[in-house]
């Protein structure tokens, strides 16, 4: 299971159809916004477990500094496995919640049909990457602890390309993104692992002016899947 804080969150929870463990909510912070009351008239017609609270228990409840008056919990969605995809993100040891989280909903926004997180990537559905995601992670699937001999036959049949800004990359632009195809975002501190690079049949970087070294993780994988998008929508 998993916790989920904030008018948004919790609203795109219920909207996605599935049904909370339980949630408890401040009426009277929700009723001062008009988003608030629009999920106030949500949770009262809930078929889960929905307790009205005060301020107090839902600061206790909350992980963060500044509760918006409402916190669930739901467990963790169960996805099959991908038929057919044209779009995959593998991330090779991302530490930072927030990055996963933002490559997450950068991988919602482009229609990425499924993300992998090899072992020892940080939780998915950790605290900082479920907000971070902004509700994201209810729409990508998501695997998580993927051993590197599990993806290596998951994605066989694919174009599996690595971002790296070294070695004998190709600009990101010069990739054919319109045949199914994986991207493979490395750690943020130490780059690719030797695994990831043993899968990758390329590696591609994002060309930069002299003198600057690299991109954060997030918004590089950011810049290629939405390169991938225009490519795959043009065709």
């Amino acid at each position: 299971m998993f916790v989920l804080e904030g008018v948004r969150l919790v609203a795109d929870l219920l909207t996605s159809g599935a049904t909370p463990v339980f949630v408890l909510y401040d009426p009277d912070q929700l009723a001062t916004t008009d988003a608030g009351n629009a999920l106030i008239d949500t949770l009262t017609h809930s078929a889960g477990a929905v307790y009205a609270a005060s301020a107090e228990v839902i600061k206790a409840a909350s992980d963060t500094t500044s509760p918006q008056g409402v916190v669930a919990v739901a467990h963790w969605p169960t996805w099959s496995a991908m038929t057919a995809p044209r779009l995959v993100v593998v991330c090779d040891h991302i530490q930072d919640p927030g990055n996963l989280g933002t490559i997450i909903r950068s991988s919602d926004a482009v229609g990425v049909d499924a993300l992998y997180c090899s072992v020892g990537s940080v939780d998915a559905y950790a605290p900082k990457t479920v907000r971070a995601s902004m509700g994201s992670l209810m729409r990508v699937p998501i695997f998580q602890d993927m051993a590197w001999d599990a993806l290596a036959r998951t994605l066989a049949p694919y174009r599996i390309y690595a971002a790296d800004g070294g070695g004998q990359s190709v600009a990101y632009t010069q990739i054919d993104w319109r045949t199914p195809s994986v991207l493979i975002v490395g750690n943020e501190a130490h780059g690719l692992s030797t695994a990831a690079r043993q899968l990758a049949q390329q590696t591609i970087h994002i060309p930069m002016r002299a003198g600057i070294e690299s991109l954060n993780a997030a918004m590089a994988a950011s810049i290629i899947l939405f390169e991938a998008q225009r490519q795959q929508m043009k065709n």
